[in-house]
């Protein structure tokens, strides 16, 4: 629509705002109107229409197979649609239409915004299947009737009330029309057996909704002089109510036709399975991060026992194996704890990767500086604790045996993400400037502890690949290439 309206007409930014806040809203006039709906502009020049927006009907036949959206169509055409530009009123003069062997009723809602006509809502009724209407199908099109009014009087959409239609009660998950104090009129069969989930025993019409909502309501003290005023349809509200039989969810629409409110439309919906579900998602989330935390702190002690028992060896190998342990445990535990703190099980290994680079430091034998370059990005938790592990082997590796007592030197971690966003990929290179590789020294043989973990885990874990070569001037360069999941 955006394209469309900035591309032929010359309607403003705020205008076009308005365009969309009705757009947002209009589902509930065409489910109501039993009708399609197609929002017409007129172009720069003003001797055409363009048509902007169209919605179709969930509660009845539609008058179009195709998409109308984008067609442009002559001034004096469809003489309803300057009759309703022009003159600013609702015009519904004429004989049905015949389209493909249906006939069609079509009216023309001007869409009025600060005194100014922006547009014209054609209304098709498909009247293929019309018959005597039920007392449900009169109120719908007694409402439609109100809103098509407020629409051409400027009144509706509600400004500052934009409204997610997915999330919002629809037409047909239960309706309640009100008298302008607040009095049931007619209650649809759905709205009827909402209240009854909410332990009404009786019928609706003819009571104060207001009063019998806040009386259905949990309350400890008064009677909750809020949720009265805003069940009664005195402003536009989107509120729930709960009880022990179930969970409503109330949606409020003034009417005023002719500036002064005639009574208000409530449209309603069971909710009670979908907040049982999100209890039941909040619950399970909530044990997930508790088992990350109890595992994080298991880890914790198990590293805390290692280090006591470290202290106690008197051989210097012994004392040198267990420390190596904890900082394995400590990799892992980083992870859960991170895992703890999240809502899903996607972690953003950027800072585990930190928190790993500090630990591992903290063994540096002379003035080693470990840095880290370019983004690991989001991981799934299962490649996030294989890859600390890694990392954690790798770069122990290069400040035990890169660097001398004494020497100084640099160890730096390059991260790169890439590939299709079916297939991503993640390139890592740890280099440092070292002493580099001894002779003859093959990483797929060597039968070190660190190395046979850092094989296992990369090519049969995470599928990657694992390489250490000599830098390109000096030192050590292990390169990871692993597929991954892209961010979304």
């Amino acid at each position: 629509m955006n394209d469309l309206v900035r591309q032929h007409t010359a309607l403003s930014d705020t205008d076009l705002e308005w365009l969309h806040l009705l757009v947002s809203e209009w589902q509930l006039l065409s489910d109501l109107s039993f009708a399609d709906l197609v929002l017409w502009v007129p172009t720069r020049d003003g001797t055409r229409y363009v048509s902007v927006a169209q919605m179709r009907p969930n509660t009845g036949p539609t008058s179009y197979q195709d998409d109308m959206v984008g067609h442009l169509v002559p001034r004096g055409r469809r003489p309803l649609l300057d009759a309703a530009l022009d003159e600013g009123r609702i015009v519904r003069e004429g004989d049905p239409e015949w389209r493909e062997e249906v006939p069609v009723r079509v009216e023309s809602i001007p869409v009025r915004r600060e005194g100014r006509v922006l547009g014209v809502i054609a209304r098709n009724t498909n009247l293929l299947t019309v018959r005597t209407p039920s007392r449900l199908e009169l109120t719908y099109l007694q409402s439609a009737s109100d809103l098509a009014q407020m629409i051409a009087a400027g009144a509706f959409p509600f400004p500052g009330q934009q409204v997610d239609m997915d999330a919002s009660p629809r037409v047909g998950d239960g309706l309640v029309r009100l008298d302008a104090d607040g009095v049931v009129q007619y209650a649809s069969p759905n709205g009827l057996s909402a209240y009854h989930r909410l332990g009404l025993a009786s019928d609706l019409v003819g009571q104060h909704l207001g009063q019998i909502t806040a009386e259905l309501a949990p309350s400890r003290g008064p009677v909750d002089e809020a949720l009265v005023k805003m069940a009664s349809g005195y402003a536009p509200r989107e509120f729930e109510v709960e009880c022990a039989g179930g969970v409503i969810q109330l949606r409020a629409i003034p009417l005023k036709p002719k500036g002064v409110r005639i009574g208000s439309l409530v449209l309603l919906r069971d909710v009670t399975e979908l907040r049982r579900r999100e209890r039941e998602l909040i619950t399970k989330d909530a044990t997930i991060r508790e088992i990350h935390h109890r595992v994080k702190n298991n880890l914790q002690t198990v590293a805390a026992l290692l280090r006591l028992q470290a202290r106690r060896m008197d051989s210097p190998q012994g004392r040198e194996a267990l420390n190596e342990a904890v900082r394995r445990v400590g990799s892992i535990a980083i992870v859960h704890e991170t895992l703890s703190q999240n809502l899903d099980e996607r972690v953003e290994f950027d800072d585990i990767a930190d928190r790993v680079i500090a630990m591992v430091a903290e063994i540096s034998p002379g003035k080693v500086t470990c840095r880290r370059t370019g983004r690991f990005g989001i991981l799934d938790a299962e490649v996030a604790t294989p890859l600390s592990m890694v990392l954690t082997e790798v770069l122990q590796n290069a400040l035990e045996h890169a660097f001398s007592v004494a020497e100084s030197g640099t160890v730096e971690v390059s991260a790169v993400r890439g590939g299709s966003p079916a297939e991503g990929r993640l390139l890592i290179t740890v280099q440092d400037d070292g002493c580099g590789l001894p002779e003859g020294f093959d990483p797929q043989k060597a039968g070190n502890l660190g190395l046979q973990i850092v094989r296992t885990l990369v090519e049969g874990e995470l599928g990657g690949t694992f390489g250490m070569v000599p830098a390109p001037e000096r030192g050590t360069q292990v390169v990871l290439d692993l597929p991954v999941r892209n961010e979304k």
